[in-house]
């Protein structure tokens, strides 16, 4: 047995060692790849569209001042100015768009700066000098004149209906842009005067509202349907949902939305919440926000990843979802996925705007005996929304997630049930438990031989089940 312990202990070390070495050959050729076609994009972006369309490759005040968006640094960290027609507020973007640090950049960087010191040597010791005379301050001012510009520039400022080359320009994609409400694509079931109280389905990353209305909502009992009322959202820039071109898609746009769309136009106000990987921090923001209408919160696979003390939030989760690690498959597919903003394009444009024919070939090569509405919820939406959601949805909200957990644990007097499939290679399984370590209340259950997907998708009718259970648990208490 020692040996055998040995012998395995010294493989586990060796495979390591080669997963390490050729992640590092991997990812540096794939870092030299997304540099190409940066350019390359630049290039075809301008013949097709007539304008150089900015990147984070450059740097964040080009990418995110050309998208119509106003760019300021507030405590050290990137924000955006957002304007309502009432008050001036600070919006936070992930600084994993723009800090992605890679052989190919940093050499590029350098190389860059070291020409800059050349050129700008005295103008840098003048700037440095008057910074230090000078005090840092987190507010700022702007006149009225500014006010008056910013309210006509971003007041006003419809969402962008116009898909860009490399997006699909379907009818199922772009459904949105025939509708005059600005508001996100809801599917809703139940009764609409008598329902006793309303659910709130909220799905992960890449998908759609089809993950629920597929699956669990042809499974509820009748009593069930007839005493909820069932809404399930596509999430801005997924599914048939509006996918601006010009949006950063942060958690404010998230969570205004939803709660533009569902609670305020379906006039909820006891309600549970169901949601899914991505759609856990969605669900937590929500539950802060309105902590007395909340009944229950439903959460599987939450993305928790608990920040160890002087490590930079943003940075430490985008590493431990995206390890730059070509085995496990799924670590190579997020690190692909975070780190690579043209060759994620890339497989937007092959994929995506071209899903009509894959969904084609599935079910031709399967003759049409499985559904595609997985399919459907991966391909509907844009690089844009997809892009911008995994770092200021998943990676953003770093630093936020311990407070929210803790509201819920101390205000939000609700119901709080975890689910997570052991299987599971996307989220692992100790970020549920990281949860119910802020939140002891919370009750984890592990679903065997289930993981990411089939924790909902083959197990649907039990599911549907211990859904009503915590429903009517939660009614009672």
């Amino acid at each position: 047995m020692d040996v055998m312990c040995k012998i395995r202990s010294v493989l586990t070390l060796i495979g390591g060692v080669l997963n390490k070495a050729v992640s590092f050959i991997v990812f540096c050729f794939l870092d030299l790849v997304d540099f190409i076609l940066c350019f390359v994009y630049k290039v075809v972006d301008f013949c097709i569209e007539a304008e150089w369309k900015p990147c984070y490759c450059s740097s964040a005040k080009e990418a995110i001042t050309g998208s119509g968006k106003i760019l300021v640094s507030e405590q050290g960290e990137s924000k955006i100015v957002c304007l309502t027609p009432s008050k001036l507020q600070l919006e936070d973007i992930s600084d994993t768009l723009y800090s992605r640090p890679s052989l190919v950049t940093e050499v590029s960087k350098l190389t860059v700066n070291e020409l800059k010191k050349l050129k700008l040597d005295g103008t840098i010791i003048q700037s440095c000098e008057k910074t230090k005379k000078g005090t840092v301050r987190s507010t700022f001012t702007i006149n009225s004149t500014i006010v008056e510009m910013l309210q006509g520039k971003m007041v006003g400022q419809q969402l962008h209906p116009i898909p860009r080359w490399s997006d699909c320009d379907c009818k199922l994609c772009n459904s949105w842009t025939s509708s005059s409400k600005d508001t996100l694509f809801v599917k809703a079931q139940g009764p609409k005067d008598k329902a006793r109280e309303d659910v709130l389905f909220i799905h992960g990353f890449i998908s759609s509202s089809a993950f629920w209305t597929e699956t669990l909502f042809p499974n509820f009992s009748s009593t069930a349907k007839s005493t909820y009322r069932l809404l399930a959202v596509d999430l801005l820039g997924f599914g048939r949902s509006p996918k601006p071109t010009d949006s950063l898609y942060t958690l404010r746009e998230h969570v205004d939305m939803i709660e533009k769309s569902v609670l305020e136009a379906y006039k909820v106000k006891s309600f549970h919440i169901v949601a899914h990987s991505l759609g856990c921090i969605l669900a937590l923001a929500i539950a802060v926000k309105h902590p007395g209408s909340v009944k229950s919160l439903t959460l599987l696979a939450p993305p928790y990843y608990p920040v160890p003390k002087g490590e930079p939030a943003t940075q430490y989760v985008m590493r431990k979802v995206a390890p730059r690690r070509v085995w496990p498959v799924m670590a190579f597919c997020a690190s692909i996925g975070c780190w690579y903003e043209h060759i994620t394009r890339t497989v937007c444009l092959v994929i995506c705007k071209n899903h009509r024919l894959w969904e084609f070939l599935t079910k031709l090569i399967t003759r049409n005996r499985i559904r595609t509405f997985l399919l459907e919820g991966f391909f509907c939406h844009t690089h844009n929304a997809a892009w911008h959601t995994l770092h200021n949805i998943i990676c953003g909200t770093a630093s936020k997630l311990d407070r929210y957990l803790d509201a819920v644990r101390d205000r939000v007097k609700c119901d709080v049930t975890i689910f997570h499939g052991k299987d599971d290679e996307v989220i692992p399984l100790e970020c549920s438990y990281n949860v119910q370590r802020r939140i002891p209340r919370a009750r984890v259950k592990v679903v065997e031989n289930k993981d990411h997907i089939t924790i909902v998708v083959g197990r649907q009718k039990a599911f549907a089940r211990e859904l009503e259970e915590i429903w009517k648990r939660s009614g009672s208490d």
